[in-house]
């Protein structure tokens, strides 16, 4: 076997400039397959790392009634913060959420908002909530960048909030923007207003009462609470799974045009080798070699382009695949119009199952196609073969 491996590698040298087009074809191809699988791992793990920085935690607890995507859920959508997590939320461990319906008048328009009730001095998620425990006249309220941006509001502003509390009466106050926070997940920002929960309980007439529980690591989850839902965090980022799925699917039909290529060019230089090379098939067999070890030497032949091409591969995509990782990828369109946790510039991560996993796909990619030609050789006489034809 070593024997064969010497000998394949002497004559991969020696056909010059055709194996070296072979090689730099495939160790694009290795690139480019790996940078793009980066591309989508990065954007997954920062998808799902703000998600649960911004908006999930590592899981919540829902009302059985709440529907993000049904605001008329809302009115009914709240439960006395039950005794089994009070002694969590003290903890900061949890932290409480109560939503609800309202109508704020930036510029004497009128724009339909959810207003979130939080805790000030929540250390669960990244929301700028200390922003709240302000003293000021009105009442303190802090936006997204993103609804910031289309209602054009800016720090300071003030304006009209109305809002209609458990017994359908309508009530209004000012309210006065405190913080403007940015972040790569839009759910939490579009449309959003946040403000004290202690101050949307009393408008609303809902004393000690919330929504949703977001809870971090440290909580220990045992029973759920009658009347609460529990969502764990592969539930909530599941439409980040999806899409991903959706995109990977794509990029399959790219994987496999880049493949091909690199089948059509082993296989065609296979063709033409063993075409070129009957003197020296019929010398190895005069030689003593058996059929099925010349297979193998061309076999291993076509397989080592394989392995020249990942070493090129390493020699410039090392360098390419570090700076992308460094600078990461920009989006070339407003990521605040997919609706989902994507930054506008996504950051590869390359993990050693990746390159792994690609090198054994092309190697026997390669060793296959390469295998397939080399059947020929079996059927050659070695009378024939030393002469130069084609028996």
């Amino acid at each position: 076997m070593w024997l064969a491996i010497k000998l394949a590698y002497r004559n991969l040298i020696g056909a010059g400039l055709r194996t070296w087009l072979n090689v730099l074809v495939l160790s694009f191809s290795f690139v480019v397959i790996i940078w793009m699988k980066g591309i989508m791992v990065g954007w997954d793990y920062q998808a799902k790392t703000d998600m649960t920085n911004w908006q999930i935690g590592a899981g919540q607890y829902w009302h059985e009634n709440y529907d993000p995507y049904d605001p008329f859920t809302f009115d009914e959508s709240h439960i006395e913060i039950p005794e089994l997590l009070k002694s969590e939320i003290s903890n900061q461990n949890i932290t409480p959420m109560l939503i609800a319906q309202g109508t704020i008048y930036p510029q004497g328009r009128m724009q339909s908002v959810v207003l979130k009730g939080i805790d000030p001095t929540q250390k669960v998620l990244y929301l700028p909530s200390e922003k709240l425990d302000t003293a000021i006249t009105a009442l303190p309220a802090f936006v997204g960048q993103l609804m910031a941006s289309s209602m054009k509001l800016t720090v300071g502003d003030r304006v009209m909030l109305r809002w209609r509390d458990e017994n359908g009466t309508f009530d209004a106050a000012e309210i006065e923007i405190v913080d403007i926070f940015s972040s790569n997940v839009p759910a939490v920002e579009t449309g959003q207003v946040y403000i004290p929960l202690d101050k949307l309980q009393q408008m609303i007439g809902l004393e000690n009462r919330a929504t949703i529980f977001t809870f971090n690591e440290n909580f220990k989850k045992e029973n759920t609470p009658d009347g609460l839902v529990l969502k764990s965090k592969d539930e909530l980022t599941k439409a980040v799974d999806d899409m991903i799925k959706t995109k990977n699917s794509g990029q399959s039909v790219f994987y496999f045009i880049l493949i091909l290529l690199v089948m059509l060019a082993i296989f065609d230089t296979q063709v033409l080798s063993i075409f070129r090379r009957q003197k020296e098939i019929g010398t190895y067999i005069a030689l003593g070699y058996t059929r099925r070890q010349v297979v193998g030497l061309f076999t291993v032949e076509g397989g080592m382009h394989a392995i020249l091409a990942a070493v090129v591969a390493a020699a410039y995509g090392i360098p390419f695949l570090a700076w992308q990782a460094k600078v990461g990828f920009t989006m070339p369109v407003d990521t605040s119009e997919f609706g989902m946790a994507i930054a506008q510039t996504l950051y590869p991560v390359y993990g050693v199952g990746l390159v792994l996993a690609t090198t054994c796909i092309v190697l026997i990619v390669t060793t296959i196609v390469s295998y397939f030609p080399s059947r020929k050789i079996a059927r050659m006489n070695p009378t024939e073969a030393l002469r130069g034809k084609i028996q």
